[in-house]
């Protein structure tokens, strides 16, 4: 059997939704009811306070308690890592240093973003939250979102920080991620949801996903049939993940139909979100419940 990817995040983690009540204040029994169904589905890590968790607009004492109380609920069964993301280095700092005295076991770092620094900037707010704590970093690469991408050079640099592990790729370039995986030795993890199965065929030790919320199950199967070396069976898996994917991150709000599917499911009893972002409209919450319910999960 061929040499499995090492793993410091585990293999199926899921960018968790942040809950919150009608009136905007943070839900943490739905939370933990989410966290609760996705270890059972199949979760080896959770990631609390990133982008689909709302981190832009929740403040770090939610941050923090949300930690203890996932972490309290999930018991050991998965790793939870915490989004320390922000373009003010020192308050990511913060987050970073608040997100380990509340019992985070990893971190998940994004590059800068909207204010675009040099690449020399990069590597200097990346370090500076890495060197803040003695948590394990996943550097967080999405070009998209942020308007800067990681370059080769800052990525080999960032790669000789000693507790720099991982990155989660959503660039959109497998390719170029399995020449870095390659150049470097960090392990990859697919951010993409429609590229799971891509990046795993390459070599990437896992996936951070949005989708997860609703078919976590069906990338614990993808990732061991990927494992076993069973990639016609993995293709036929991944096949039927694609509506779910589609309905959940086609329209590029995935934090919003993420929600909107836990509602559906019955998982939490509210789907509010804080703006900027704004709710689902009925007929992206009607294509949401008919790909569920094509697929049997309602």
């Amino acid at each position: 059997m061929a040499q499995l990817p090492s793993r410091t995040f585990g293999s199926v983690s899921v960018a968790m939704v942040t809950p919150f009540h009608p009136d905007g204040s943070i839900d943490i029994d739905s939370a933990l009811n989410v966290a609760d169904k996705l270890v059972n589905d199949g979760c080896d890590a959770l990631v609390l306070s990133g982008t689909t968790g709302e981190s832009p607009t929740t403040h770090q004492p939610e941050k923090n308690e949300l930690i203890r109380e996932v972490k309290a609920a999930v018991a050991g069964r998965a790793m939870i890592i915490a989004g320390a993301g922000s373009n003010d280095t020192a308050h990511a700092v913060r987050v970073a240093k608040g997100a380990q005295e509340s019992g985070a076991e990893g971190l998940l770092v994004v590059s800068p973003y909207y204010n675009r620094p040099s690449q020399e900037g990069v590597y200097q707010h990346i370090t500076a939250i890495a060197d803040s704590t003695d948590l394990p970093v996943m550097v967080y690469d999405i070009p998209g979102r942020t308007g800067v991408a990681i370059a080769d050079d800052t990525l080999d640099r960032l790669a000789e920080h000693s507790l720099i592990k991982a990155v989660k790729d959503a660039t959109g370039d497998v390719p170029q991620g399995f020449e870095r995986i390659t150049r470097t030795g960090l392990e990859y993890y697919s951010g993409d949801d429609a590229l799971n199965f891509a990046w795993l065929a390459h070599g990437g030790s896992g996936v951070v996903s949005v989708a997860g919320h609703v078919i976590a199950k069906g990338l614990r199967a993808l990732v061991t049939e990927v494992d076993d070396g069973d990639l016609p069976a993995a293709r036929v898996e991944f096949a039927k993940q694609a509506p779910i994917i589609d309905a959940i991150m086609g329209g590029g709000q995935g934090a919003v139909m993420a929600k909107e599917s836990m509602k559906l499911l019955g998982v939490i009893p509210s789907a509010a979100v804080r703006l900027p972002l704004v709710g689902a409209s009925e007929a992206e919450i009607d294509m949401l419940r008919r790909a569920l319910e094509a697929d049997g999960y309602l």
